[in-house]
């Protein structure tokens, strides 16, 4: 679901505790218990960059966990390509901080970086010689900061700072206790100019303007930026693409989109004379997916260059040819291509079962060289655990085998594809480890979040992972129902005013694909997920018996009330078409709470009590429900945690319960 909730309600002091049976945790299942620490041991890449020349890449690597979803102590390495690496780090020796958001210099001689070497929390801006040498602190800024970009010159970095911020920025982090006197505040993310040689800082967009991401035009005089004035959790959705001036900060918007399009990933070209960005119906700042459009820098009409285009654009960057390389979701995978502006013609240049990442765990995206010959990137699927690779593009070379050891726990994927009110539809079905074809099995359908992203193949995380249920004895069957990414914007938009309707009509005509094609039981079948694949876990089950067993987690049981529990509303207004002011009926429409009295399914709620993306209100309010007319049903409130767990042991709970509810009605 997408970002903040600033009006998160308080569910009475005594019902919270009697709601959070956690800290005694699920019953001991060995075997999952195990597979959590075996996830949980994988190497992890969070970023990589390779530099300009080409001839140097380097990577950050998860190496433990702190208090917090996004505050992972981290490690940098730096290699030559086909030379071994090498450890870089603000600290001396090997020092465990949280480093990350690597730079490097227009020339490749420097790597910058933020670390909190300092000071535990609080980042600052660092940089160190490529071939080898004292690593310099360069600023001491106090605040939030991040995503430091060059200068054209190689004399100054910009990077995002909030000032005096404590609070960790993105959707998914847990929120602060609503007491007292409520009121909303806003912290602005601001671009800050920093000269390298002497650390000197210099705020430059204006203080009332949130921006949230932004390039440097090739002279060096102004940037290209995604931005909106007010909250920044709830504005990205009405964001505008601004040009600033670096000497003066003056803002210009020069482009403001429809109500069904959100913007990113804004680039100059090589001439200065036009911007390229992302648009589409997008429903979490994390996660980008539409066509690729361009701009005139000095303002007027934008263009959209892949209106056919059959997939969604996720990142972007100009090659020298002035020709736009782009990464996208295709067909349940990933895909890379070329695009040229003037034609509008798309030149597939490499597709995959796989995931692929540059930085950050949402989004598909790789790290080029000036001249987009070679590219480095994190590949990682259902087979293979993550690694950084290097090279030409669709033909890279492991630069990593950290998780050379690794072995998957469940059995092959397959992707599927099935007909639905006439259109074709993808999903990943995982076989269960120990794959019999003599036997029967149950199934369980996952339903990704969203609900504008994809499925696409990755390695499982120690978290709230369904994939996990695979080494249980379960075929997984994780559906890309219409309203996902990668089949272009008309499919993406599919569930516009629609939530729930079209989307498990796909979903059931996968499960009887599934249930045509291979042993599983049609009796034994269950459904679970969580943020939107929460909420159609609760409006699955009040449409149809079909599903004999549910765990919701971080559900969305009424559409109407959960518009007044958010601060990010504007999310909202594109999928539905008006305010829950102006048609509530639209959002009673597709709220489980009205059509509760139909269901019969054993369900499980799980929810973190401080989830400022899916509040906890909502999940109460749909267990209270199902404990009233009877049908079992437990709910789980996490304390402490947000929308993505980030206590070990409540992560390895959730799981634990999740295979204890499924086993308890589908295997006998």
């Amino acid at each position: 679901m997408p970002r903040k909730n600033r009006f998160l309600a308080a569910l009475p002091a005594l019902a919270l505790a009697a709601l959070a049976p956690a800290a005694a945790g699920g019953a001991e299942r060995p075997g999952v218990d195990a597979l959590m620490d075996e996830l949980a041991a994988v190497h992890r890449f969070n970023e990589v960059a390779i530099s300009p020349d080409g001839s140097r890449v380097a990577w950050v690597e998860a190496l433990q966990e702190r208090t917090g979803a996004a505050s992972a102590v981290t490690a940098i390495s730096m290699a030559e390509i086909g030379s071994p690496a090498r450890r870089v780090s603000a600290g001396k020796g090997q020092q465990p901080y949280v480093e990350h958001d690597l730079a490097w210099s227009p020339d490749g001689s420097q790597l910058a970086f933020l670390s909190d070497q300092e000071k535990a929390g609080q980042l600052q801006l660092y940089v160190v010689p490529a071939k080898g040498g004292a690593v310099r602190k360069v600023t001491a800024l106090q605040g939030a900061l991040t995503d430091p970009h060059w200068s054209p010159d190689g004399k100054q970095i910009a990077l995002l700072v909030i000032a005096g911020s404590t609070r960790l920025a993105g959707p998914l982090e847990a929120g602060a206790a609503q007491v007292g006197v409520i009121e909303e505040t806003v912290d602005e993310q601001r671009i800050v100019i920093i000269d390298v040689a002497s650390g000197r800082a210099r705020t430059v967009s204006p203080a009332d303007l949130y921006v949230y991401e932004f390039d440097w035009a090739p002279d060096g005089k102004s940037f290209a930026a995604i931005a909106a004035h007010g909250s920044g959790d709830d504005n990205w959705y009405v964001a505008e693409v601004y040009t600033i001036t670096a000497a003066s900060g003056e803002t210009r918007s020069i482009f403001k989109p429809s109500i069904q399009t959100q913007i990113a990933v804004p680039r100059f070209s090589p001439d200065g004379k036009t911007i390229a960005f992302i648009g589409g119906l997008m429903s979490d700042e994390p996660i980008v997916g539409g066509d690729v459009f361009t701009v005139p820098a000095a303002g007027g009409e934008a263009r959209n260059l892949t209106p056919d285009l059959q997939g969604s654009a996720s990142w972007l960057t100009w090659l020298p040819s002035g020709q736009i390389l782009f990464t996208q979701y295709t067909d349940g995978g990933s895909g890379i291509a070329r695009l040229d502006p003037a034609s509008g013609r798309v030149e597939p240049v490499w597709s995959g079962p796989e995931s692929i990442a540059a930085q950050g765990s949402f989004g598909l995206a790789i790290s080029p060289s000036r001249d987009g010959k070679v590219t480095a990137v994190i590949r990682q699927s259902f087979a293979a655990p993550p690694e950084v690779w290097a090279g030409e593009t669709g033909a890279w070379k492991p630069l990593t085998n950290a998780n050379a050891q690794v072995r998957p726990a469940w059995g092959e994927a397959r992707s599927l594809h099935w007909q639905s009110d006439g259109r074709t539809v993808q999903g990943w079905l995982l076989f269960p480890r120990g794959y019999d074809a003599a036997k029967r099995y149950p199934l369980t359908v996952a339903v990704h979040g969203g609900p504008a992203w994809a499925k696409s193949p990755a390695w499982p995380r120690p978290q709230f992972d369904p994939a996990i249920l695979a080494s249980e004895g379960y075929f997984v069957l994780f559906p890309n129902p219409r309203g996902s990414l990668g089949w272009g914007e008309a499919f993406t938009k599919a569930n516009v005013k629609d939530f729930g309707y079209g989307d498990l009509k796909d979903i059931l005509a996968g499960v009887d694909e599934a249930v045509k094609s291979l042993p599983i039981d049609p009796d034994r079948i269950g459904i679970t997920g969580w943020s939107y694949g929460g909420f159609m876990t609760m409006w699955a089950v009040t449409q149809t018996g079909r599903f004999r067993a549910a765990v919701a987690g971080a559900g969305l049981a009424n559409w109407q009330s959960y518009y007044g529990e958010n601060g990010i509303d504007q999310w909202m207004i594109p999928y539905f078409g008006a305010s829950v002011y102006d048609d509530p009926a639209v959002y009673a429409k597709s709220s489980p709470i009205n059509f509760v009295k139909q269901v019969k399914t054993p369900t499980l709620v799980l929810v973190g009590e401080r989830d400022v993306e899916c509040p906890t209100p909502q999940s109460y309010e749909f267990w209270h429900a199902l404990k009233a007319l009877g049908v079992p049903t437990q709910l789980v409130v996490y304390p402490g945690e947000g929308h993505v767990f980030a206590d070990p042991g409540h992560r390895k709970d959730s799981i634990r319960r999740t295979v204890g509810w499924l086993d308890r009605y589908l295997k006998r």
